[in-house]
């Protein structure tokens, strides 16, 4: 299993940063051969489940979660979303947090535990660095794109 951080702060406001991270088909617009489907009808809750379709033809595989957490900002007070990962291959959770920032801007802290079943332990440095370079891009170009 590993873990990782990644904090970015942007020149947006909380709930303008919170909407650009937490419209699920965003996702699979940024992240390499992903698809994002939000299972459960809108708005997003507390009970939500999102499935992320990643890979080519029979190479695919299915990341399940469910958002477990919802706190989205209210005023100038922090925003919180944690997603379980509950699927066949990619278990753990993210959180994803909006919080005031320096100068006006706002604090983006994005925290994951993952874990690839049947992927040895010793391929966990590997994982992890993966892990940030993917996430971390996709962060970035999320909050890039209005």
């Amino acid at each position: 299993m590993v873990d990782f951080q990644l904090v970015r702060t942007v020149p947006l406001a909380l709930d303008e940063a919170w909407r650009r991270l937490t419209v699920w088909p965003r996702h699979g617009d940024v992240v390499p051969l992903t698809r994002v489907t939000v299972v459960t009808p809108p708005p997003t809750r507390e009970g939500t489940l999102i499935v992320a379709r990643s890979g080519i033809g029979p190479l695919s595989f299915d990341d399940r979660m469910e958002v477990t957490v919802w706190r989205p900002p209210d005023g100038d007070s922090a925003g919180l979303c944690r997603l379980e990962k509950r699927g066949r291959v990619v278990l753990g959770w993210a959180e994803i947090e909006v919080r005031p920032g320096p100068g006006g801007r706002t604090r983006v802290i994005w925290r994951e535990e993952l874990r690839v079943r049947l992927l040895p332990s010793f391929c966990d440095p590997l994982l992890r660095s993966a892990a940030r370079t993917v996430f971390g891009r996709a962060a970035n170009r999320l909050l890039r794109k209005p």
